[in-house]
C-alpha cells in the first residue's frame, strides 16, 4: 500500500513530541533529587551516548559543513534559550513561564514556514491555532498563580524566541544527515551545562548518583532525532507544531505514573492537543 511521504512526517513529529514529553517527565522528576544544572550535564551526556550508538549502527557519513554549522548555531540558541528558561522559572510562575515560552516556540516556525513554503490549508491553520491554544491551557498547574513580573515575561519571550530559533535552525540540516549534526548540538549544551555548574559553584554530577537524568537525555536526544526525521518528510510548521504537544505527554505521564492531580483547564488542553492533531493530518 502507498504511504504519503507526508504521513511520515507527521508520524515522526508525533514521536518527537511523545519522547520530549517522556524526557521532560523525566528530568522533572530527577530534578527532585538533583540540582537542575546537574541534571541537565548528565542528560547532555547521555544524549551524546545515544546518539553516537544510534551513528555507528547507521554508518552516517560526515556531514557537510554546512550542516555542522547550523546545528551549532541551534546548540547555541537551544542553550541561551534553556538558560533563559531556568532564569524565569526562578522567578516567576512557572505556569505562566511554561506556557509562554511553549507557545512563542511553536509559533515563530510556523510565520516562517510561511513565509519560504506558503500558507497551509484552513483545516491546518485552525489546527495550529487550537495547539497553541493546547499548549497554553496544559502548561496551567493546578493552582498556579498567574502574575508574573516584567522581566521574568522578557525572560519567558527570549526562551521561546530560542526555542523557534532552535526549530528553525537545527531545521535547515540537509536531508540524510541526523545524528552527527545533533552530536555537535549536544555538545553545545553540555559545554553551556558545565558552564552554568562552574558559574553557580556547584560540584561536578555524579552519573551513578540520579539513574532517572540518564533516562532523560537519552529520550530527548531521540525526540531531536525524531524531529529532525519529521522535516525532512513533511513542512516546518507541521513538524514543530505536532512535536510541540509534547507538554500533553507530561501532563498525562504525570497523571498515570505519579498520579498528579490535573485541572480542569489541562484536561481541557489535552482534548483541544487531540482535535488539532486530527485537523493538521488531514
Amino acid at each position: 500500500m502507498f504511504i504519503p511521504v507526508n504521513l511520515f512526517g507527521i508520524f515522526f513529529a508525533l514521536a518527537s513530541a511523545l519522547s520530549w514529553g517522556g524526557g521532560d517527565f523525566s528530568g522533572g522528576f530527577a530534578t527532585r533529587r538533583s540540582n537542575q544544572f546537574h541534571v541537565l550535564a548528565v542528560s547532555s551526556m547521555s544524549g551524546i551516548v545515544i546518539l553516537v550508538f544510534c551513528t555507528l549502527i547507521w554508518h552516517e557519513d560526515i556531514p557537510s559543513t554546512s550542516s555542522l554549522i547550523w546545528a551549532a548555531a541551534a546548540g547555541v540558541v537551544g542553550a541561551v534559550g534553556l538558560a533563559s528558561l531556568y532564569r524565569a522559572l526562578s522567578l516567576d510562575s512557572a505556569a505562566t513561564v511554561a506556557s509562554t515560552s511553549g507557545v512563542i516556540g511553536a509559533a515563530l516556525p510556523v510565520v516562517f514556514s510561511a513565509l519560504v513554503d506558503g500558507m497551509p490549508g484552513i483545516p491546518r491553520l485552525v489546527g495550529f491555532l487550537l495547539t497553541f491554544l493546547g499548549i497554553w491551557l496544559v502548561s496551567r498547574s493546578v493552582g498556579a498563580e498567574t502574575s508574573i513580573s516584567r522581566r521574568g515575561f522578557f525572560l519567558a519571550c527570549l526562551a521561546g524566541v530560542c526555542f523557534g530559533g532552535f526549530f528553525i535552525l537545527i531545521a535547515q540540516v540537509e536531508s540524510g544527515e541526523v545524528f552527527l549534526p545533533l552530536i555537535v548540538s549536544r555538545f553545545i549544551s553540555f559545554f553551556v551545562a558545565l558552564l552554568f555548574i562552574w558559574f553557580n559553584r556547584l560540584p561536578l554530577p555524579s552519573v551513578k548518583s540520579n539513574p532517572v537524568t540518564l533516562l532523560a537525555g537519552v529520550l530527548d536526544a531521540l525526540g531531536n532525532v525524531f524531529f529532525l526525521l519529521a522535516v525532512q518528510f513533511t513542512r516546518l510548521d507541521i513538524a514543530v507544531v505536532l512535536s510541540s504537544l509534547y507538554p500533553a505527554f507530561t501532563v498525562l505521564l504525570s497523571f498515570f505514573i505519579l498520579k498528579e492531580k490535573v485541572s480542569r483547564s489541562q484536561r481541557v488542553g489535552v482534548v483541544v492537543c487531540l482535535a488539532a492533531i486530527v485537523l493538521i493530518t488531514i
